[in-house]
């Protein structure tokens, strides 16, 4: 594999996990986008960014599919956001997501040897 083909393979495989990276952050609580978008950064250790660009977009797809539920909540001092919380039925979809990826990363592991090393 070329190293333009592995940068194309991870880009896929970022583009392929937003949903579900998104759809876990707001299991536990609301929260905004770029309270997101920096959690994904730092739990990751700087691997995947996402830039307002591609997230606010990703955000609105899953609130109109009724998987998320955003309101605007003004604080004092501070500029106006959009909160984001998981819906009953982006819970569903969070379970199957998550399953699914479970399944994919057990089944790389197996072909990689990774479960041996």
């Amino acid at each position: 594999m070329s190293y333009m083909e592995a940068r194309v393979l991870d880009r896929e495989l970022k583009k392929g996990s937003a949903e579900l990276l998104i759809l876990s952050l707001v299991e536990v609580r609301p929260r905004h986008g770029y309270e997101i978008s920096k959690l994904i950064e730092s739990r990751s250790d700087g691997v995947l960014k996402f830039n307002v660009a591609s997230l606010y977009p990703l955000l609105y797809r899953l609130e109109k599919r009724g998987w998320i539920q955003g309101r605007w909540v003004e604080k004092a001092g501070q500029r106006r956001r959009r909160y984001y919380k998981l819906t009953r039925e982006g819970r569903k979809v969070l379970a199957a997501q998550r399953s699914g990826w479970e399944e994919f990363v057990a089944a790389i592991n197996r072909i990689t040897g990774a479960e041996r090393a």
